[in-house]
């Protein structure tokens, strides 16, 4: 554990060293209520491992099931404000959650633990000590079984936690709970946009056995023509080589580096081809060019180039689809989000082993096509969504560096 008596950044007017207490002197433990997950009743919602949101520790309301139980009898199982959840088993031990009245009703399931924060000390000052180096540690070495990973409430109560005066906590956790109400603020806007666009894409598209959408912009009228991403497109197959360290400029897009979501490249870990480059010229990306993958679970999954992205030459288990002048590559790269493609994959990726599509399948899937002008203007649309999106997720990843950074300086 960390031996200072201060952090490195404080508020002003405090100057008295911290005390280290272990965190069963600081709290209550208790185990969770044994009972299977039902569909939701509409009030009682429950809490499990799963529930927890990896990244953001909130509770995960996407999928919100109630306890299937007697809750006349669930009375102490009742999460209340300042409640602390501990996973105690499974590759998810030491994840946290601290109860938000905002979540509502919640039971929490048995492979969880709580902790009751004692009334002298501030539950989200203790909560946000989970998020620290010092914790990680604390887990890792804590959690090794012969089996899978645990940590039992015992155990929970030895992890050490530094703490000033009850007011210089206060002050600490009120600076987190301010970036965190940042955090969710953007992340509420991320989400309405990211539903619009799922909500455009299938107004702004021919649904099945039409020829035009739904939505259209002013102007245009005529049917929309069917054609085969074949007739739009060459294909090629990307570089047979490893990945190495990022090498400060070539970077490397693997099926791995496109984000499941956004299909965005995620450059937080980019690395660089381990193959003399000399002779790799045909596998940079340009303008326009879109990716498609070709095997695995994530067949089917796709990524539109942007200049943005640098020097990036595609893996081996990725197709380049190369979009002819005539049609615009944003338009066609959108037909891959609609659930249109979505069924074109489940089909054709169908294997006696893992799932796969190579070129020659990908070129019959069938993309309807209006005007090349009425293409450009719905590309637009979508990129001017996509710029929010990311414009929100900038300053969603710059809140969450930031108070990484905190975490750091702001405790001990």
């Amino acid at each position: 554990m960390n031996q200072q008596k201060v952090p490195e950044m404080r508020f002003e007017g405090f100057t008295d060293d911290w005390e280290q207490r272990k965190l069963g002197e600081l709290s209550s433990f208790e185990y969770g209520l044994n009972a299977a997950a039902t569909e939701f009743d509409g009030k009682n919602k429950y809490i499990r491992i799963t529930d927890i949101d990896d990244d953001s520790r909130e509770f995960n309301l996407s999928d919100v099931t109630s306890p299937d139980t007697d809750l006349s009898n669930a009375e102490n199982y009742k999460l209340a404000v300042g409640d602390i959840l501990f996973a105690r088993t499974g590759a998810s031990v030491g994840k946290t959650y601290i109860y938000k009245t905002s979540d509502g009703l919640v039971y929490y399931a048995g492979f969880l633990i709580r902790a009751k924060i004692k009334e002298e000390y501030n539950p989200e000052f203790v909560f946000h000590n989970t998020l620290t180096t010092d914790y990680e540690k604390f887990i890792k070495v804590t959690s090794m079984r012969s089996g899978q990973p645990g940590i039992n409430a015992q155990e929970y109560s030895q992890f050490e936690v530094k703490l000033p005066s009850k007011p210089e906590q206060d002050k600490i956790a009120t600076c987190f709970r301010s970036i965190d109400t940042l955090i969710a603020l953007h992340q509420r806007k991320c989400d309405r946009l990211n539903n619009l666009k799922k909500a455009m894409l299938i107004k702004m598209f021919p649904r099945d056995g039409q020829n035009v959408p739904e939505m259209r912009f002013e102007g245009f009228s005529d049917d929309w023509e069917q054609c085969k991403l074949g007739e739009l497109s060459s294909f090629e197959y990307g570089l047979n080589a490893a990945a190495t360290e990022f090498d400060g400029k070539n970077k490397y897009i693997r099926i791995t580096d496109i984000d499941d979501d956004s299909r965005e490249f995620n450059l937080s870990d980019v690395t660089s081809p381990d193959t003399d480059l000399s002779n790799a010229e045909n596998y940079k990306l340009a303008v326009g060019d879109i990716l498609f993958a070709r095997t695995g679970a994530s067949v089917g999954k796709t990524y539109i180039y942007k200049t943005s992205d640098g020097l990036v030459y595609y893996a081996g288990f990725l197709i380049r689809a190369k979009i002819k002048e005539e049609y615009n590559p944003e338009f066609v790269f959108h037909n891959t989000l609609t659930t249109d493609y979505e069924k074109f994959i489940k089909v054709t990726s169908m294997r006696s082993g893992q799932p796969g599509i190579n070129a020659q399948e990908y070129s019959q899937f069938e993309v309807k096509l209006p005007s090349k002008p009425e293409q450009d203007k719905i590309a637009t649309c979508f990129r001017s969504i996509d710029t929010l999106i990311a414009l929100h997720q900038r300053k969603i990843n710059r809140l969450k560096n930031l108070k990484k950074a905190l975490l750091q300086k702001m405790l001990v």
